[in-house]
């Protein structure tokens, strides 16, 4: 069944991911259908096909290099480092349009946001899940020694403003904590915080994390978690949470009667106090109940400290969505822009490999098929991905779409088509450096893999079973 279970999110993943290069590659299809030009090849994905089958006069085809996906017409600017050269033998062919080439260029992406725009229609009944980072500017947890502790920010702080502007969230992009921090160009971060009812201002040094070669640059932080429930998700077997009554669901609302605002907190006051009983104030199913309970050194690992034996809900609380459909397109467009603005800004610690690839996207894709509400997670992913697949193929760049409907618009006005060798000496290039680009991504999309799964393995924990 474990094994059924990851074939079919692997099923739901590689689907989607090929709806919607299918729908953007399906635009300009049918825009050429329209137009009349010559369809050679309508493929899903790059490389050598793996698969290929010609259906009135079009060969349809599956590549070998899952990046997207092209439509072959050799009336438009062709490119061979990615379509390949042609079998068929070269014939002659009427020239199309400037408006032609344009509307087929343009349609790809046109097909991207309507895409976009019903996935978002159906996030809007269905809902997407929100974390409590997703609705929360409070400092849930302040890392000790961190560049926000040596400032003096505390856990309970409501954070207003960074480098002067609002912040109505603590995660993912826009107007968020995080988003503002690594985004900042300032060498010192202006952090505005509410601390009971008095407003502050705290300036901290921002840190990156060292990284491998093979691994992304750090981004910006300032060691700071987001407020959030501190749920338990599991207790330890004769561990002393086990023995103390404590069950999965119970929320730890203070410690020694201080207020938890992470359920890292729980582990700091325990750190400090393994020869002392620790006093837990816990609501279970809306009833206050006290515990007191003494951390106790497993069995296994050998090296741990005495622990309580509870593994903590990352996710918090999840409260349902109903965000409207084109307040979704809206808020994608915003990220992007504001993305491939920090990308270009000469000032900016962000940098284009910190951009993701197709090898992160089915990483996260997965990641989100295999989380509760999962399904829903994913349909609100693919309203930002089909945003930026329309809006960054509408860059003047030759080989994506803009790069089309700038030689089109270069066309017109100088009233002749360009040469075919010149044309095609600069898409090939062009194409080149883009394979090239997305295989640089690719590599740190895998280093971050690599990364990820290493420090996602936990050693079993195993406590002394309880004495009779």
């Amino acid at each position: 069944m474990v094994i059924l279970h990851y074939i079919l999110i692997t099923l739901e993943v590689v689907l989607i991911f090929n709806l919607i290069i299918g729908a953007h590659e399906l635009g300009h299809f049918l825009a050429a259908k329209w137009r009349g030009l010559k369809i050679e090849r309508f493929a899903i994905w790059f490389g050598k096909p793996v698969w290929k089958k010609k259906i009135g006069g079009v060969e349809y085809a599956l590549g070998s290099l899952p990046f997207g996906g092209y439509v072959a017409l050799p009336q438009m600017a062709t490119m061979e480092a990615i379509e390949g050269k042609s079998e068929t033998a070269a014939e002659p062919l009427p020239n199309v349009s400037a408006l032609d080439k344009i509307i087929v260029a343009f349609a790809g992406p046109l097909f991207s946001f309507l895409l976009a725009l019903a996935f978002a229609g159906v996030v809007m009944i269905v809902g997407r899940p929100v974390s409590e980072a997703d609705t929360t500017t409070t400092i849930g947890y302040v890392i000790k020694g961190g560049p926000a502790d040596q400032a003096g920010l505390k856990a309970g702080d409501k954070i207003l403003s960074i480098d002067g502007k609002p912040v109505t969230k603590f995660g993912g992009m826009g107007d968020s904590v995080v988003w503002r921090i690594v985004s900042s160009e300032h060498p010192e971060i202006d952090v505005q915080v509410d601390r009971a009812g008095k407003t502050l201002d705290f300036f901290v040094t921002p840190t990156n994390e060292p990284t491998k070669f093979w691994q992304r640059k750090s981004l910006r932080e300032i060691e700071i978690l987001p407020a959030q429930s501190a749920i338990i998700g599991k207790v330890y077997a004769g561990s002393p949470a086990a023995r103390a009554g404590l069950r999965p669901g119970d929320e730890v609302t203070a410690v020694d009667g201080r207020t938890v605002f992470h359920y890292a907190a729980v582990g700091d006051f325990v750190e400090s106090h393994t020869n002392q009983n620790v006093a837990l104030q816990v609501v279970r199913d809306g009833r206050p109940l006290a515990f007191s309970l003494r951390p106790q050194k497993p069995l296994s690992p050998t090296n741990a400290p005495p622990l309580l034996g509870i593994v903590w809900d990352a996710t918090g609380k999840i409260t349902m969505s109903h965000p409207g459909a084109f307040e979704q397109v809206d808020s994608s467009v915003q990220a992007v822009a504001e993305t491939v603005g920090a990308v270009l800004s000469p000032k900016s610690h962000i940098q284009a490999q910190q951009l993701g690839g197709a090898v992160m996207i089915l990483s996260l894709y997965y990641r989100l098929f295999s989380a509760p509400h999962g399904w829903q997670l994913a349909l609100w992913f693919s309203v930002v991905l089909n945003v930026n697949l329309a809006l960054l193929n509408l860059l003047p760049i030759p080989v994506l779409d803009g790069g089309h409907i700038l030689l089109a618009i270069i066309e017109a006005i100088r009233r002749k088509p360009a040469s075919v060798r010149v044309l095609n000496a600069i898409q090939n290039v062009c194409a080149a450096l883009v394979i090239g680009f997305m295989l640089y991504i690719a590599f740190f999309d895998v280093g971050s893999l690599i990364h990820n799964a290493q420090g996602g393995h936990l050693e079993k924990v195993v406590f002394a079973p309880e004495e009779k």
